[in-house]
């Protein structure tokens, strides 16, 4: 609304003396204060770098008041006329829809019939395909939706954490606790939902905050109370969502009190209901002419108030959402409220309903039971009346008889058992009496309404698979197949609800985050009591059924089927948890105490000897990085081999898990170690295990463990054959071939030392003999010297030439026997 307002006065409470700068006594400088007036309602006051902005509508008028209170008249009345023309409109855009439902109510038997037509009493029975679907639904579904612990369960919103996990456990806890036993309606309106799902196709939930309640509700709101344009596709994009109340008077006077509607005279309700609220009663059982009621139309529409001060130049003509509530009758408008989050900017539409859908159709509106097996259901009911008249008029048959062959009231059907007055002039008694030629009731008329059913219970998903179809002796994989292929419209039906469900728990979830106190009303089994509102933060709620598996019996064998794998390979499955949710799913109660699990998380490092202990015991366990891992292997090996340790586990039927997972544990501190010495091979630590690491960081620690690797296995080569060497020392038959190869060292080395000494004597004596040829060369040669030289002067030419020939010719001996060996010695030749 534009009110001109004159300026503001100054705020209450500050002293004059202030805004002159002088206190009494006290000498204070005098601050700088900026005002800015943008606009006339509002005054922004800046002072020291405080800024104050002061806007007296603030205090009068909040985001959630009644805007019918400030509207005038006109606009109430013209707005109010617009809204119920759109919402005639879109009652007539699913008329043939609505058509369909009420005329299938019938089908339902719920009315027992007194016929009178063809005769009184004639059968009025009516098959129950349609009721035993739409029972059946809702049974599998409730036990599927709903278990005994409660419809929700919590999943972790981004990296899990100890701290996320307890705050999971905490919020599925508290859900649970809301859900069935603070909201006591919960259950019973779950039901309704699902029975009115289950025939209409459609079914709403209503959540919303209830002030005189102090919490939230999830109230069942019927197909035919939710108004839609057809041509909508979902409720979050539907331009216009209509909900249609009836209030007593006394209900519409509180609401009045409490300032939820506007204070105005109704006059008092039209006690009319309209034809299609007369035909559901009449369909049901039930008579129903008035209704002492009033009728409200809470519509969820877009807008544009321009008056609204919470509207934005940005918006310009964008119609913003809003709740309008008229009296039907009287066009009255009682409220109109605004229908967006203070916090948005956007301002998107706040959604307070969550659809519920059987098989989606073309337009809005799904399609139900009432809808898929409907004219199976007549058919079905038209034969089986078929069948019960043709019995009762065999067994009961009638006729006529003669009475002077006038028949009194021939204009009307002969009842079964009834005979009629027949006036005949002459003859006998046989020949005055004539039965009706009824036959018997029809084998082929039997057979298709046979026929006609199966098709329908098939159709419908309602069809129980037999036994007979199913082999005990078949694999889990073929019965699961079976399953699966029987229940396959059932599973996408159940997958729609579960999805859902999530939306409903979702609002549910946003309402009691906002409204919760700090601290839980009891005790939760883990973590603090102080941090329940924080808990819903990281935390995303869903529907604890399976959108996989519509059946207990599907999901039995699925877990049949898991196990019977993990058999094949039980190192790779944890299966204290697969068999907790194998318990789980059967409806077992206390799951987790019969089958504890324990989070790795919050295991304590425990000593060698206690971890054997456990082993033994069944129990879990797990090895840390700064154990001494050496010592841990070291300890379990040697229980491992222990011979009475081997002799009494051997008894035990479990000793191949223990067995498993002993070596699992020790496999876990040969990892540890194995890290501990590539890390003193590298000098230095390497990261956290699993810990996140970016592209560099990786390739750093990928190049110092290569590195650290390579030397690490050098050195346990060498190590590996050094005991091996030391290992085959110690063998008998390794001593005794080494006892061998000394003793022939030994001999060789005598052959040698002999052989040596051998050449060394020949050596001698060659010397020896070398040294005596030296010695009689010289005395040889002296004494022909000397001989010649006396005789040289006496001697002729021709004995000095003779001389001569005899000195070459000693030479000669002489050399000849250098070159001889002494062994062999050789006279020198004579000459020629």
């Amino acid at each position: 609304m534009a009110v001109d307002k004159a300026l503001n006065p100054a705020p209450m409470g500050l002293d004059k003396s202030l805004s002159s700068g002088m206190m009494p006594g006290v000498n204070v400088p005098e601050p700088d204060i900026e005002i800015e007036i943008e606009d006339p309602e509002s005054v922004t006051i800046g002072m020291d770098g405080l800024e104050i902005e002061i806007d007296p509508d603030e205090a009068e008028d909040d985001f959630n008041d009644n805007l019918a209170e400030d509207l005038d008249e006109g606009q109430l009345a013209q707005l109010a006329g617009d809204l119920v023309g759109e919402f005639d409109e879109d009652v007539g855009s699913r008329s043939d829809w609505i058509q369909t439902y009420v005329d299938g109510l019938e089908l339902l038997g719920m009315k027992v019939e007194d016929r009178t037509e063809p005769w009184p009493g004639a059968c009025g029975v009516y098959h129950p395909l349609l009721a035993e679907a739409v029972v059946k639904f809702q049974a599998e579904t409730m036990m599927e939706t709903f278990p005994a612990q409660g419809p929700v369960r919590t999943k972790v919103i981004g990296k899990e954490t100890p701290e996320k996990r307890e705050a999971a456990q905490r919020v599925q806890e508290d859900m649970n606790h809301q859900l069935t036993d603070v909201m006591v309606e919960y259950r019973p309106e779950h039901e309704r939902m699902l029975w009115g799902l289950g025939l209409a196709g459609n079914a709403f939930k209503k959540v919303y905050y209830d002030p005189s309640l102090g919490r939230q509700v999830s109230m069942y709101v019927p197909a035919d109370d939710v108004v839609v344009p057809y041509g909508a596709s979902s409720l979050e994009v539907a331009g216009r969502i209509t909900h249609v109340m009836r209030k007593t008077p006394n209900e519409l006077k509180k609401l009045q009190r409490d300032g939820f509607y506007v204070d105005a005279d109704l006059g008092e309700p039209t006690n009319t209901l309209d034809e299609i609220e007369k035909k559901i009663a009449e369909k049901l059982g039930f008579r129903a002419e008035t209704d002492d009621r009033y009728k409200l139309l809470e519509m969820h529409v877009d807008l544009v108030i321009e008056d609204d001060k919470y509207r934005d130049d940005d918006d310009g003509d964008v119609a913003l959402p809003y709740v309008v509530t008229i009296d039907k009758a009287s066009e009255t408008v009682l409220a109109i409220r605004r229908n967006w989050d203070p916090s948005d900017k956007k301002k998107l539409k706040r959604n307070h309903f969550v659809h519920y859908s059987y098989v989606p159709g073309f337009g809005f509106y799904a399609f139900g039971l009432i809808h898929l097996i409907g004219a199976f259901a007549k058919s079905g009911t038209s034969i089986i009346r078929q069948l019960v008249d043709a019995g009762t008029l065999s067994n009961l048959p009638g006729g006529f008889k003669t009475k002077g062959l006038r028949v009194k009231g021939d204009d009307t059907p002969i009842s079964p058992a009834e005979w009629r007055d027949v006036d005949v002039a002459s003859g006998t008694m046989r020949d005055n009496i004539m039965p009706l030629p009824y036959k018997e009731p029809s084998g082929v008329l039997y057979q298709l309404l046979g026929t006609i059913v199966d098709e329908g219970r098939k159709f419908a998903g309602a069809a129980d698979m037999k036994i007979s179809d199913m082999s005990a002796q078949a694999p889990v994989g073929t019965t699961l197949a079976i399953l699966e292929r029987t229940l396959k419209m059932m599973s996408a039906v159940q997958a729609r609800v579960h999805y859902a469900m999530k939306q409903e728990f979702k609002l549910l979830k946003g309402i009691i985050a906002a409204y919760t106190p700090a601290a839980y009303s009891y005790e939760p089994d883990e973590g603090s009591r102080k941090a329940k509102r924080s808990d819903y933060d990281d935390v995303e709620v869903i529907p604890v059924s399976d959108p996989n598996a519509a059946t207990m019996a599907q999901k039995i064998v699925q877990y049949q089927a898991v196990i019977q794998l993990a058999q094949g390979a039980p190192q790779i499955y944890d299966m204290p948890y697969l068999h907790r949710q194998m318990l789980e799913v059967l409806g077992i109660k206390n799951a987790q105490k019969l089958v504890p699990l324990k989070d790795d998380e919050d295991m304590k490092p425990r000593d060698p000897i206690s971890e054997n202990m456990d082993v033994i015991n069944g129990k879990p366990v797990k090895a840390f990085i700064y154990q001494d891992h050496e010592a841990h292997i070291m300890v379990h090996m040697s229980a491992m081999q222990d011979p009475k340790v081997q002799q009494l586990l051997g008894q035990n039927p479990n000793a191949q898990a223990m067995m498993a997972a002993m070596n699992a544990h020790i496999a876990e501190h040969l990892a540890f170690e194995y890290r501990r010495q590539i890390e003193m091979q590298a000098g230095v630590p390497l990261p956290p295990p699993n810990a996140e690491m970016d592209e560099q960081t990786e390739l750093a620690v990928s190049r110092l463990a290569a590195a650290a690797s390579a030397q690490l296995l050098q050195k346990n080569q060498a190590e590996a054959q050094m005991m091996q060497n030391q290992q085959m020392m110690q063998d008998p038959l390794v001593q005794m071939q080494m006892q061998e190869l000394q003793i022939k060292q030994g001999e060789l080395q005598l052959k040698q030392q002999k052989l040596a000494l051998e050449a060394a004597e020949k050596t001698d004596r060659l010397d020896v003999e070398r040294e005596r040829i030296a010695s009689q060369k010289e005395i040889a040669g002296l004494q022909v010297g000397a001989k010649i030289a006396t005789d040289k002067a006496n001697l002729s030419a021709k004995e000095q030439m003779e001389g001569l020939r005899m000195g070459v010719e000693i030479a000669r001996e002489a050399a000849q026997m250098e070159r001889t060996p002494v062994s062999q010695p050789q006279q020198p030749k004579e000459s020629e």
